[in-house]
């Protein structure tokens, strides 16, 4: 199939849609639901191939006002100026249309789990995983996302050892997924008497927010332990067994959550967060299949992987998987100038995927 016909047929599925939706006699509602989504999902689609149609007869119409003999000069003249203009214009409209073609990730709509947790440098190390979490959440109020704290466990001293996250909102793991890796920072610590530039790093992880319908957990398969909640330095801050300890059996996946008062709430957030890690382990294995033929990748996905350095004595933030930097570090660590970062990893990752579908 052609690409024009690829385009024809795209617009005749999205008028069958919307008779079959203005008819409305589908008695079972999951399928209105699902055509709906299709519907929804093809409009923006079908925008563009019409705009890039049009595009086309305009092209044509001013290519006859060009060759037409009775056509005096000035409007020749005016034909040829938006000939060329619309000629500039059809390779870019192709190209955005190519990219509403690409397959999406099944999960780009889901709201996503943050993970932050403390790598090699000590303290330094921590106080760098709680900028991360800091330039997280302050890029989801810009965005206009729900930001929910799931865990943190600090060192009393502005660090944190480990914390999570449920950030809530449309299209967030499509703009977030390709922050997991490894974060490293050089800097000189407030600690550091002779201005020496410190190297330490932190994890990030990011994993898409699923449901139980998403994937089901056998409870046989889960020991789960409960016991006292303790804060920093391991002073017990609450009285009672309300801290949650739940272990997958079958991976060994573990999960522990105490910021609640209460157990039921501690398990629930702990549920929440084993689903989402279960779910990715699930995920990175056929992404590991499919990545076996691909020539091209945006990262691997991978937490152990370096993904990019954060520079203050210069300044400067700098992505390796796309050999990118920014002296904008101080707008990137408020959120602000992330977004430069991400339209740059997602622009790669949609050339990548258009390279693999020309081979």
């Amino acid at each position: 199939m052609s690409f024009d016909q690829k385009l024809n047929r795209l617009i005749q599925r999205h008028e069958e849609l919307s008779d079959a939706l203005a008819t409305h006699t589908m008695s079972d509602p999951n399928d209105f639901a699902k055509l709906s989504k299709e519907y929804s999902d093809l409009t923006g689609i079908v925008a563009a191939i019409r705009e890039l149609h049009k595009c086309k007869d305009d092209l044509k119409e001013a290519e006859a006002l060009m060759s037409d003999a009775s056509v005096d000069s000035e409007m020749k003249a005016l034909a040829e100026s938006e000939w060329h203009d619309l000629k500039n214009k059809l390779p870019e409209m192709e190209q955005n249309l190519r990219i509403l073609l690409l397959p999406k990730d099944a999960d780009d709509d889901r709201s996503a789990i943050l993970e932050v947790r403390a790598g090699t440098g000590g303290e330094e190390a921590g106080l760098f995983a709680a900028s991360l979490l800091r330039m997280y959440q302050r890029y989801a109020a810009i965005q206009g996302w729900k930001f929910e704290l799931l865990n943190s466990t600090d060192t009393g001293l502005g660090a944190i050892r480990e914390a999570s996250a449920s950030i809530s909102g449309k299209g967030v793991f499509a703009r977030l997924k390709f922050e997991s890796g490894v974060h490293r920072v050089q800097r000189v610590p407030e600690t550091e008497a002779s201005g020496r530039i410190h190297t330490s790093a932190a994890t990030v992880a990011v994993l898409p927010e699923v449901e139980d319908v998403d994937i089901h957990i056998d409870e046989k398969d889960l020991q789960i332990d409960v016991y006292r909640a303790s804060g920093a330095g391991g002073q017990h801050v609450n009285t009672t067994d309300s801290a949650v300890r739940i272990t997958h059996m079958p991976t060994g996946v573990v999960v522990t959550q105490q910021d609640e008062r209460s157990q039921h709430k501690n398990r629930a957030k702990a549920m929440k967060i084993l689903r989402a890690r279960l779910y990715e382990a699930e995920r990175m294995r056929k992404d590991a299949e499919r990545a076996a033929s691909r020539k091209n990748q945006v990262g691997s996905g991978d937490r152990s992987e370096r993904i990019r350095t954060y520079n203050f004595p210069q300044g400067r933030v700098s992505d390796h998987r796309i050999n990118l930097t920014l002296y904008k570090i101080e707008q990137i660590m408020e959120g602000q100038a992330l977004d430069e970062l991400l339209d740059a990893l997602i622009a790669e990752h949609q050339a990548a995927k258009l390279s693999e579908d020309v081979e």
